[in-house]
């Protein structure tokens, strides 16, 4: 089991600022473990977000709706769609009404590749956690936040 102190040999003043830094350290660790994860199926984390939230919608979105359902908050997030739309994973659909409005669709590579992602693929992360723990943890950040 991790322990901060022993992981990056450092003391803290209190367990606030323990807290705080073992937040951002877990944070890098599970980006480090995502990244690593995606490698295999040619996507980052926040390409495969984009992807979860246009597969869930009913219909295309405004990037501007893409952006504001990210998990992570992403300056990027049009270079990440045009890479997603080069792989044919996403494709873009002009307004027929507002030649400025773009809307951005899902497409059958794109759910393909979804589908071949499993869904559990997070739950390795959290196998040190009950189900008690994980509520827990979850209230705190709520709380935190």
């Amino acid at each position: 089991m991790g322990d901060l102190s022993k992981d990056i040999n450092s003391k803290f003043d209190n367990y606030k600022v323990k807290a705080l830094l073992n937040i951002i350290y877990t944070s890098n660790w599970i980006s480090s473990c995502q990244n690593e994860f995606f490698k295999d199926y040619g996507i980052s984390p926040q390409q495969y977000n984009i992807l979860r939230i246009l597969n869930g919608a009913d219909a295309p979105l405004k990037v501007q709706t893409i952006k504001e359902r990210m998990l992570e908050r992403s300056p990027n997030a049009t270079r990440l769609m045009d890479k997603l739309c080069a792989k044919n994973y996403i494709e873009r659909i002009p307004s027929a009404e507002d030649r400025r409005v773009v809307k951005i669709a899902i497409t059958q590579e794109g759910k393909t590749l979804l589908e071949n992602i499993p869904k559990d693929f997070n739950m390795d992360l959290l196998k040190n956690l009950s189900e008690s723990e994980a509520e827990q943890l979850s209230l705190l950040l709520d709380k935190m936040r």
